[in-house]
């Protein structure tokens, strides 16, 4: 919460993380368009046709997007990654990313890479507190926008319809800015803690 309430100064605050087996999904027969008293129509079923993973770093200030895809989502992935978020970042700011606590963010290859390269600062959230991820809440509007009612015939086709989405947004990008302030998010985990410790489970 103190990086995105309080960020420092010479810096760039990146929400990190991975949108793992996004799929590329056709429907059996062509989706019908909405008609005046007729809803758009879609098949129940449908092909799937292969999936893909999406690695996004959310820049909290900005709201642009860096992001790239691979076929599996391991530490050797993730470290590409990183050297691509090094690479689109201008050399003379520390990167404090904020990521959550997938394994392929610890290993030992990607502890030695970080050391090798101290402008990377690596901000763990809480076990079970994905929400305090703002990329996620990125995640939500790609899956609502765009995911949700696409149709893909190839993975490749699937990979090339996202970075379009994702060309467009970066080109008016909208930061996610927090409504509540640190204190205000406390008293609210606090009182939930407090119901739940009362309740007798």
């Amino acid at each position: 919460m103190g990086l995105y309430l309080d960020p420092p100064e010479h810096a760039v605050v990146l929400c990190v993380d991975e949108k793992t087996q996004i799929q590329a999904i056709d429907r059996t027969a062509p989706c019908l368009p909405i008609l005046p008293t007729t809803p758009a129509r879609r098949s129940h079923d449908d092909v799937r046709n292969g999936t893909t993973s999406l690695f996004a770093a959310l820049n909290v200030a900005t709201g642009r997007v860096i992001a790239s895809h691979h076929r599996q989502h391991r530490h050797q992935e993730f470290l590409k990654f990183l050297k691509a978020i090094d690479a689109a970042t201008p050399a003379g700011l520390d990167l404090h990313l904020i990521c959550d606590n997938y394994a392929t963010h610890k290993t030992p290859a990607v502890r030695n890479w970080l050391i090798r390269h101290p402008r990377f600062h690596i901000h763990f959230v809480p076990t079970s507190s994905s929400w305090l991820n703002l990329v996620e809440r990125w995640f939500a509007e790609l899956t609502n926008r765009k995911l949700r009612r696409s149709a893909h015939r190839s993975v490749r086709d699937l990979e090339a319809d996202i970075q379009a989405w994702i060309q467009a947004w970066n080109d008016d990008p909208r930061p996610f800015v927090w409504t509540k302030t640190a204190d205000q998010i406390l008293e609210s985990i606090a009182s939930y803690l407090q119901l739940i410790n009362d309740s007798g489970h």
